[in-house]
């Protein structure tokens, strides 16, 4: 290890430590990634090899068996005062010997604490406590986890090849014995697809959206200049789902001009028309050509990196007749991976994509050739501290 190294990664972490202090954004996801980097430096092999293949897994293995015996929650419940070995093996049902020794590896992984005779609970095993999270941890340990134990034979079959894109042949199916797509599989196999959905509102919870200030300027880029004689439509949210992004962007924009419409699958929109809405709702296939013409912009986020090139160039096919020259926006919230220094979050979705779905997260490049085969050109791509996520704003070439 280089001591000049460490050195310039603790004054990085120095310089994170104050940004955080002071709240900037993006200074908690420096502080963590500039922490991976000094363990990185400062490990030796034989312990990388400990963490990576003995500790983390543990760890993993524990929390999916806490689920099934409420650890969390009832380390939760016991608040301040934590809960000796054996309350806890009574609670829980575990042999003292064997949850003492589970709850220990816990303890030296920062997940629960231990001291005065109890484990106590922290602030991040309260947090897995959440519904959400529980079933986070068992879509993530039951149906992902499977897939990636599953790289080293898969692609030894494929003789080291990339899976067709978006095709059923990648290491899901492999590791699952199916045939069936992705969420197909999930619908098929409760309680799966509620726990995926569970996973992904625990996934994009905290984390900044586009209409935020200072990620996307939306008065600048959107508001100014909206003319209601091209359209009385400001905003168009392709492939919404229930209207999640919609709502909080009426709620941050309220004074906005024009109407904001919510897109997605005849099922998804009916759900949607029995509650109060800040917009409209509109049941749309995006690989249909697109009904609302000359709105000020169409949103669709993570929408794109669920396809192969060839279904994402067809969507964004059926926008271009609908956008006015020099006027409308397509608005890409999506990952754009950097080839010289990859975010973490970046490319382990990219693993999850490449896993789940034969598809993939795409770099700069990537994106403007998608985009140019579809007519389209990006004007800018804006990005918001420590997000892994940007936002691709593009318009008719």
């Amino acid at each position: 290890m280089s001591s000049s190294s460490v050195s310039s990664i603790l004054k990085d972490l120095s310089a994170a430590g104050t940004a955080f202090d002071n709240k900037e954004p993006g200074s908690r996801e420096a502080l963590i990634e500039r922490s991976r980097a000094l363990v990185a430096t400062l490990e030796v092999p034989s312990e990388f090899m400990q963490r990576s293949f003995w500790a983390e897994p543990a760890m993993s293995a524990i929390l999916r068996l806490g689920v099934d015996v409420k650890l969390f929650q009832h380390l939760k419940d016991a608040g301040s005062d934590g809960l000796g070995a054996a309350a806890l093996s009574d609670k829980t049902g575990v042999q003292l010997a064997l949850l003492q020794r589970l709850a220990r590896h816990l303890v030296a992984m920062y997940v629960i604490t231990y001291h005065d005779g109890a484990f106590r609970a922290t602030a991040l095993s309260n947090g897995l406590a959440e519904d959400n999270y529980q079933h986070s941890i068992s879509f993530c340990y039951d149906a992902a986890r499977p897939s990636f134990n599953g790289f080293p034979e898969f692609f030894k079959r494929t003789e080291y090849k990339s899976p067709t894109l978006g095709g059923l042949d990648g290491p899901f199916q492999s590791a699952h014995n199916t045939q069936l797509p992705f969420f197909d599989w999930l619908v098929a196999t409760p309680p799966y697809l509620e726990h995926f959905d569970s996973f992904m509102s625990a996934y994009r919870a905290g984390k900044p959206n586009w209409y935020d200030p200072g990620f996307y300027p939306v008065a600048e880029r959107m508001i100014t200049g909206f003319d209601n004689t091209v359209s009385d439509v400001l905003l168009v949210d392709v492939g919404g789902g229930r209207g999640h992004d919609l709502a909080l962007f009426a709620a941050q924009h309220s004074s906005h001009p024009g109407r904001i419409i919510l897109q997605d699958r005849e099922p998804v929109i009916a759900a949607v028309m029995a509650d109060e809405k800040p917009f409209d709702a509109q049941a749309h296939n995006f690989f249909t050509p697109q009904p609302v013409r000359g709105a000020r912009a169409y949103s669709l986020h993570s929408i794109l990196h669920d396809w192969g090139d060839e279904e994402g160039v067809r969507i964004l096919q059926n926008l271009v007749p609908a956008l006015e020259r020099g006027y409308s926006r397509v608005l890409l919230n999506e990952i754009v991976v950097s080839e010289e220094k990859p975010a973490l979050a970046a490319s382990t979705m990219d693993m999850m994509m490449l896993a789940h779905f034969a598809v993939r997260e795409r770099t700069e490049a990537e994106w403007r050739d998608i985009l140019a085969k579809a007519g389209l050109k990006i004007v800018r791509i804006y990005q918001y501290p420590g997000a892994a996520e940007s936002l691709i704003e593009a318009e008719l070439a």
